[in-house]
């Protein structure tokens, strides 16, 4: 017995040696920002805080329902940017695809090499309780104040309006309206960086194309894949191609990080909604059967809920690790360095959290039901829908099996509401695309670690895979986890300087490839 012991403690310490040896000696990135010296950003101009805020003053909001879209205001969009960027209008080509699709081409000088393609959105969606036409104020009414400072902390956001939310207001430090972080923010950016360096006799190696489209907020089915359709036909092929997904989260806003975490999207989760029908029994409620039809769906529900898709670590994720980890408390850095021995302590740890959770797991979300409509009638037929966010690695056939097993044992019929949708590729890392956006944060946000990462929303992104193997979702700009609940929701606004910061940030990026190219 006591060689047994001893030969037991012997192993066990041979495991917490080799386990802190491992822990030590990690290769963890200390900055994959990769700066070789931060570029020193210019003042935002009186003219572009006035363009930006203009057309955040025009309200594109976008509408599923196809025959009920008011085009209007995209039509008053359209005509403001010719308006307001003569520059590029004269010396880009201009065209469009399906009437609103908006694409542009910087032509570059060697016509060899592949184009890189930036990508925005220009709808917006609703106010609750705002008619955006009412709210709209004149120009001469336009808030400009950029000289003010902020007057609350920034991380205190009202939960209302501060000013009216198709008013494009510049006070407080800040730009406000919809659209100012999702995303009219990003487009005016990549039209502002574009102008820059046109007026300054600049001409890209390669062509550069912007591509605009007008319905992302209500699946892109008219705007992005018509447009990535469009290219496809011509045969275009991008070297790279840049659209929204990941931020930069403030330092304190990811778990037990403290630093600023430059999140680069290389994959984002696909889409399948069904709705559940479950059969049962009908008639009075005075002789209801044992089960219901109710009681069924019941089941099935917590069956779903209580056994989900397992948690997996899929590439970005793992790279997630390696960037950040080195930034964690001993704990974490250990549990990641010894991945063989501590992959389910860290997939534990990750499913405990809403946040997290997403981002190892195809998540299931229970979002609608229906039943009888009186308290005295036993419906023979109940449905419910589940929506599913599927994580690379996952397939839509694979949840539906996963749904048919938890099922088991009842009679029901499954039905897709809406369009299914596989999650998008991987995008791989050791390209120049993504080198030169961690170059460029490295440049424009020094102090931020930047980070492969899964974009956990749906983007217009994933559409122009028909055109490039290189797709990167990255908005560049810094946010609390305040500032990000804006999206979508009340008062939202940007910051002056994370404007100015962006319009720096694709300057850069277009010159960064041309500095490649040189070398």
């Amino acid at each position: 017995m006591k060689k047994i012991l001893s030969f037991l403690l012997v192993i066990i310490l041979f495991l917490i040696g080799l386990v802190v040896f491992n822990t030590w000696t990690y290769p963890f990135s200390e900055n994959t920002a990769k700066s070789n010296s931060p570029l020193e950003l210019s003042p935002i101009s009186e003219t572009s805080l006035k363009r930006f805020a203009g057309g955040l003053r025009i309200p594109t909001i976008s509408n599923a329902d196809y025959e009920a879209f008011d085009y209007a205001p995209f039509d008053q969009f359209k005509a403001y940017l010719k308006e307001s960027y003569p520059v590029i209008f004269a010396q880009m080509e201009y065209d469009e695809v399906n009437g609103y699709g908006m694409i542009f081409r910087w032509k570059g000088k060697q016509a060899d090499l592949k184009p890189i393609l930036f990508l925005s959105h220009y709808d917006v969606v609703p106010v609750a309780g705002y008619d955006p036409m009412a709210d709209t104020i004149a120009v001469e009414d336009l808030v400009f104040r950029p000289q003010d400072q902020a007057l609350a902390p920034i991380d205190s956001i009202s939960e209302s309006w501060d000013f009216p939310p198709f008013s494009g207001a510049i006070a407080n430090g800040r730009i406000y309206g919809r659209g100012s972080l999702d995303m009219k923010n990003m487009l005016f950016a990549i039209l502002e960086a574009a102008e820059k360096l046109m007026l300054m006799g600049h001409q890209p190696e390669r062509d550069v194309y912007f591509a605009f489209g007008h319905d992302e907020e209500v699946g892109g089915r008219q705007g992005a894949a018509k447009i990535a359709a469009d290219f496809k036909s011509k045969g275009i092929e991008f070297d790279a191609v840049f659209d929204e997904g990941g931020l930069i989260s403030a330092k304190g806003s990811v778990g037990l990080l403290d630093k600023d975490i430059a999140l680069v999207g290389m994959a984002e989760k696909g889409l399948l909604s069904l709705r559940i029908h479950v059969k049962g029994l009908g008639g009075h409620s005075s002789m209801p059967p044992l089960q219901s039809a109710i009681g069924k769906a019941a089941v099935i529900m917590q069956r779903l809920e209580e056994n989900q898709m397992p948690a997996m670590l899929i590439p970005p994720m793992e790279n997630f690790l390696n960037n950040v980890g080195g930034e964690m408390p001993f704990a974490s850095r250990m549990a990641i360095a010894n991945r063989w021995l501590f992959e389910s302590m860290l997939l534990n740890n990750f499913t405990k959290t809403p946040s997290t959770n997403a981002l190892v797991r195809t998540t299931t979300a229970l979002t609608m039901m229906s039943g009888s409509k009186a308290a005295n009638v036993l419906e023979s037929e109940v449905d419910f829908v589940v929506n599913f966010r599927i994580l690379p690695g996952n397939t839509v056939e694979d949840v539906r099996k996963h749904v048919e097993n938890a099922c088991e044992g009842f009679e029901v019929r499954l039905e897709e509401v809406g369009t299914p949708r596989e999650a998008s590729n991987i995008s791989p890392t050791d390209t120049r695309g993504f080198e030169v956006i961690q170059e460029t944060i490295g440049r424009i946000f020094p102090e931020a670690v930047a980070t492969p990462y899964i974009t956990i929303g749906g983007t217009d992104a994933y559409k122009y895979e028909l055109v490039s193997k290189n797709v990167y979702r990255f908005l560049p700009v810094v946010l609390n986890a305040s500032e990000q609940r804006t999206i979508h929701s009340e008062n939202e606004y940007i910051s002056i300087e994370a404007f100015n910061r962006m319009i720096h940030y694709f300057e850069e990026i277009i010159k960064s490839y041309d500095r490649q190219t040189e070398n």
